[in-house]
């Protein structure tokens, strides 16, 4: 499958996604995200799996095979995600991580996999008696990879002595407007929000012609970034319902339509006649793992199947489950142009630990006799003193 349907197929899943993530929040809820980012965590646990959850990953996707997911995250790290910034283009850095339990090594098929298609460094650590020291040093990484402006991608206690993987990764934007906004221009006005209320903020404006068009209850917007010496383009799309109230359906429309992106796009300038757009700055954070259930994707995280093609241990793969994905993402869009990052972390546990443990009935206890092909309870009872014979 060629790269462009690769990336049409990702884009159709990633705005599915936001529309359920848009609607897990409050409405009045700013919403960013990196839709890459979340991509290669599951094609990484895709990756990892087999069987069912594999195939359920997949299919979640759009992909058919994991060489798919694998090629298209290895031409995205390679021509996608490319440093702009030195020929003049937008500053681009992105970057890939992988803790495991120092009790553990890869499967060789998944640590190729690793090494050669995500790029990925590993590092070895003791998730059993240092786990807070874990999630500190996720944290600095991706605070480093994103310029400082990712904090605390992991929370605290989401890492702790069952976990025995973590997959982060991180993403860092910064692009300059071909046409620079004027910042004396930029006044305060009425920006309305969806509960009719409305607030004074701060709108750029120009009097240059605009790549703009208008379609049936809405109209798009592309402000394009300068390019560097290759020839990627970067570009930032506003899509503006019509109606004050009419985001929610708009939404609905894009993640309904397949390629919907695509034919909505506007190819050639024309004068406007009126033409103002926010200044905004915000950042967000959420876990992901309740919308990706939400959107079918179970397998994974339910602990029946296992993770097994991760680590070499037959024992400890069957075990591996995903217990949480955490994603966190800012952006700034100003009169210069834009600033974005975002990290991932995806958190891999045990199902139990494998323990000695002690069993002294020496205090009284309940039993029960059951048949378990059926489930049927045949007794219950107690033992408060096994002397006592009536």
């Amino acid at each position: 499958m060629d790269l462009k349907q690769l990336i049409r197929n990702q884009t159709d899943v990633s705005l599915s996604f936001a529309k359920r993530v848009s609607q897990s929040e409050s409405k009045d809820s700013n919403l960013v995200f990196s839709p890459p980012l979340n991509h290669i965590v599951l094609g990484l646990i895709a990756a990892g799996s087999k069987g069912q959850t594999q195939s359920q990953v997949l299919s979640f996707l759009s992909s058919k095979s994991t060489d798919d997911v694998n090629s298209l995250t290895s031409q995205l790290v390679s021509l996608v995600f490319a440093d702009g910034g030195p020929t003049g283009g937008p500053t681009l850095s992105y970057a890939n991580g992988v803790w495991v339990d120092q009790s553990l090594s890869l499967k060789p098929s998944f640590k190729k996999v690793v090494d050669t298609v995500y790029k990925a460094a590993l590092n070895h650590v003791d998730f059993r008696t240092r786990a807070d020291e874990v999630t500190n040093e996720v944290n600095q990484w991706a605070e480093k990879q994103t310029n400082g402006l990712i904090k605390e991608l992991l929370p605290s206690g989401s890492v702790n002595e069952l976990t025995r993987l973590i997959f982060a990764n991180a993403l860092y934007f910064k692009g300059a407007w071909i046409e620079k906004f004027d910042a004396s221009e930029t006044k305060h006005q009425e920006f309305h929000l969806l509960n009719g209320s409305s607030v004074q903020v701060p709108f750029m404006t120009s009097k240059q012609d605009q790549f703009v068009s208008a379609f049936d209850n809405f109209k798009v917007l592309r402000l394009p970034y300068k390019q560097g010496e290759d020839k990627r383009q970067f570009s930032m799309y506003f899509f503006l319902p019509d109606a004050k109230d009419g985001l929610s359906a708009l939404m609905e429309k894009v993640s309904s339509e397949s390629g919907f992106l695509d034919r909505h796009l506007p190819c050639r300038r024309k004068e406007v006649r009126r033409f103002r757009i926010p200044k905004f700055k915000f950042s967000f954070g959420f876990e992901a793992s309740e919308v990706l259930k939400g959107l079918g994707l179970l397998l994974p995280f339910s602990g029946c199947e296992g993770l097994t093609e991760m680590v070499d241990s037959p024992t400890v793969g069957r075990e591996l489950y995903v217990s949480s994905i955490f994603h966190k993402a800012c952006i700034e869009v100003n009169e210069e142009g834009t600033e974005a990052a975002a990290a991932s972390g995806c958190v891999i546990r045990a199902a139990w630990v494998r323990e000695k443990i002690d069993f002294v009935a020496d205090h009284p206890f309940l039993f029960v006799i059951r048949e378990d092909m059926t489930g049927a309870v045949l007794f219950v009872g107690q033992v408060l003193n096994p002397l006592v014979v009536d």
